[in-house]
């Protein structure tokens, strides 16, 4: 049980030197910081709590603290825990004493800062120090509580949570076993990485083995690695207009250029990708080509070629996000662009949508060299991922489970896309427009009217979704929403979309 707003002053104690009284009007409020359930023993609550007082302040340098008797009855502790908290304060120099006049907080401690920590200064967000602002621009996904189109999100309902908590005992056990759960290679978990090898190769027709994948902390990550190893400062990346403002986001802050060229229902312009290329030092440039991100366009054969044609004859390396390629519902899924041109292309891919986001479990495959490039970046900032994570993974690609719930989900988000585009059609006809998506999570939507007194309509109504701002990488790029509709069942898009068309009336 916590002791709350133990607040009391101390018996003004008079030590007598000289003629004159010492007097020790500190007021004792400890006693919302010592709780005997905690695990830390209460003489280092007891030291911590003085330690905050005197960095914050509150104790000056030269204040006369209550005796151990004193403090111990306003504290209701043993006498001996608050001698034992002083004489270590003591041996650290935090106090000392002064003979008979008793304990001190160091005469030869410095102030401290001006209101440091004080809640006014937090509030105010003032800081001592120069740091890095981030850029203004809109989230992709605004926070706070109402009706959600994401833009393109699984439905974490649908995975089997006894499956997921099967695959961690396992992994627990056996990498206990095994003595696995020491710092390990950053390019991930060995077992992990043979399997994403073995699915590429079997599902994807990419000839790739574990020595070519790095596992990341989800795609995000993977995209800012590949970036981070081929660009400088200065250099320039190619984008779609329309295109993942993450992408964009993450070129910028490692100081590249972004450049934006166009986009149409055959996916990038590649006359003006070439004419780009003349025109800029081109290092990289981003590419979601199976399921365009945001319109859902693929990119055709003839243009890939084309845009592997023009990377080699310039020395671009292609970031190709493949980030669900599961889930086309039209035809056969074209095979990666990776599969032509492995050395051209760096692969990034993700196991968000198969089994949960919250996973965070990403990948990149490319040559053993960039891989090796990459897995240097991982070790300065993260060291290593997370083993018991990544073979829990492991375990559930093996044990066939991945592929069940994929072929499950596939059929469930199905019928989800349809419904979604009856919705569309029924609650929106006549005011907005869109193409069924051969494939991916979502829908790309354009409306007729001014777009950002909608999206204002709409979010006044509690309905959040990206705005169409977020994903245009120039002014002139059309606009349109990306809406999700995996990760909704039917009363939770009929919801939505009704609130969507209210806002377009």
């Amino acid at each position: 049980m916590a002791w709350s707003n133990i607040v009391r002053t101390a018996k003004p104690a008079a030590k007598v030197k000289g003629g004159a009284a010492m007097l020790r009007p500190w007021q004792i409020s400890l006693g919302a910081r010592i709780d005997p359930a905690r695990d830390t023993p209460i003489y280092m609550q007891i030291i911590h709590a003085l330690i905050r007082d005197i960095e914050t302040g509150r104790l000056a340098s030269g204040t006369y603290l209550p005796s151990s008797r004193e403090l111990a009855a306003a504290l209701a502790v043993n006498r001996k825990t608050v001698v034992l908290a002083y004489e270590d304060l003591i041996a650290q120099g935090w106090l000392c004493t002064e003979g008979t006049r008793g304990t001190v907080v160091s005469r030869s401690l410095p102030a401290p800062p001006k209101p440091a920590g004080s809640g006014a200064e937090l509030a105010s967000g003032s800081t001592h120090y120069r740091f890095a602002a981030p850029p203004e621009r809109p989230l992709a996904l605004p926070g706070g509580s109402g009706i959600k189109l994401d833009e393109g999100a699984p439905d974490g309902r649908l995975f089997p949570s006894e499956q997921l908590a099967r695959a961690y005992r396992t992994a627990v056990q056996r990498d206990s076993r095994a003595n696995r759960m020491q710092y390990r290679d950053p390019r991930g978990s060995p077992r992990l990485c043979e399997e994403i090898a073995g699915m590429l190769r079997s599902q994807r027709g990419l000839n790739f083995t574990a020595a070519n994948i790095c596992i990341t902390r989800g795609s995000q990550n993977g995209l800012f690695l590949a970036l981070q190893t081929l660009i400088l400062p200065g250099d320039a990346v190619m984008v779609e207009e329309l295109t993942y403002e993450p992408a964009i986001a993450a070129i910028e802050a490692l100081g590249g250029k972004v450049i934006a060229v166009g986009l149409d229902e055959g996916g990038i312009d590649v006359v003006e990708m070439e004419a780009a290329c003349r025109r800029h030092a081109v290092r990289a440039v981003f590419l979601t080509p199976h399921h365009q991100f945001p319109t859902t366009v693929a990119l055709r054969p003839e243009r890939r070629l084309q845009v592997l044609e023009i990377a080699r004859q310039f020395g671009v390396a292609i970031i190709e996000d493949d980030y669900d390629h599961e889930f086309h519902f039209q035809s056969q899924p074209l095979l990666p662009m990776a599969g032509y041109a492995p050395g051209q292309v760096i692969y990034l891919g993700s196991m968000s949508k198969l089994l949960l986001p919250a996973l965070r479990i990403g990948y990149l495959a490319a040559p053993k060299p960039v891989i090796a490039a990459i897995a240097h970046r991982v070790s300065l900032t993260d060291g290593m991922g997370n083993t018991v994570t990544e073979d829990a993974c492991a375990d559930l690609i093996e044990s066939g489970e991945v592929r069940r719930h994929a072929r499950k989900a596939w059929r469930i988000y199905a019928e989800r896309r349809q419904f979604f585009a009856d919705l569309l059609h029924s609650e929106l006809a006549g005011r907005a427009h869109f193409d069924m998506p051969d494939g991916g999570l979502a829908f790309w939507v354009r409306f007729d009217g001014d777009l950002d007194e909608i999206e204002s309509k709409a979010q006044a109504t509690g309905l959040r979704f990206a705005s169409h701002r977020s994903f245009m990488a120039r002014d002139s790029a059309a606009k349109g929403l990306r809406l999700g509709f995996a990760s909704l069942d039917k009363t939770e898009a009929e919801r939505a979309i009704t609130a969507l068309a209210k806002a377009t009336r």
